[in-house]
């Protein structure tokens, strides 16, 4: 049965040898991540791991990996086993890096392909089962502002407005109804990892704590813990 829940955004710039002269701006976005993952710890020292990546490769379990591609050569492993080097895609790397910094003994990744439909969605989270913690990775729009990555899109404010009131009130319904077309054109990479915890979680009763919703450089960024009642 899952107990608590971490919902993170995944962005390089959390790790502060990767964000060099922004890491000072990311000090509360990191904080609030690390907070978040120490207390998914305190529900188990083995955590399952959803996100996004094309293609949904497969991720070895006690994998390690580097941050080589981001420009830093550090290295995070999926557990305390010493594992070879393999090639992992960013939501792998980051969840091992979490995985150090929250004191975790290991995280199994399960990987959705972003365009992945809503109720494929539900069918993998039914495959993945029930842990008693479970990590979310995924970013909100990233089309804030007029300096942000995909270019300003006015209607980005609302759709994350939108997740930080699910997450918020644990509405596992809201999540769900998540119009992929939408998310895609305002370039939301959370919207199939999120909808896979919809689907984890839609048999529970769960109360949401959102320690961070901000979008510091023109992507929406959420930190929520959910916690069954």
């Amino acid at each position: 049965m899952i107990h608590r829940v971490a919902m993170l955004p995944q962005p390089p710039l959390l790790i502060p040898e990767l964000a060099a002269g922004a890491a000072d701006e990311c000090a509360e976005l990191r904080e609030a991540c690390l907070a978040a993952a120490r207390r998914l710890t305190s529900a188990s020292p083995d955590w399952v791991v959803i996100g996004a990546a094309a293609g949904a490769p497969e991720v070895p379990e006690h994998a390690s990996g580097s941050f080589r591609g981001f420009g830093v050569d550090l290295g995070v492993s999926l557990s305390r086993v010493t594992a070879p080097e393999t090639e992992l895609p960013l939501p792998a790397l980051v969840a091992g890096w979490l995985r150090e910094q929250g004191g975790a003994s290991s995280v199994r990744v399960h990987l959705v392909d972003p365009a992945t439909p809503a109720d494929q969605c539900e069918q993998f989270a039914r495959a993945v089962g029930d842990h008693p913690a479970v990590l979310v990775l995924g970013d909100g729009s990233s089309r804030h502002g007029p300096r942000s990555p995909g270019g300003e899109d006015a209607r980005a404010e609302g759709f994350d407005a939108g997740i930080r009131d699910a997450l918020a009130k644990a509405d596992t319904g809201a999540l769900a109804a998540l119009d992929p077309a939408l998310a895609a054109e305002l370039g939301a990479g959370g919207r199939a990892p999120w909808q896979v915890l919809a689907g984890l979680a839609a048999d529970g009763d769960w109360t949401g704590d959102v320690l961070y919703s901000a979008a510091p450089f023109g992507v929406g960024y959420h930190v929520a813990v959910w916690e069954r009642a």
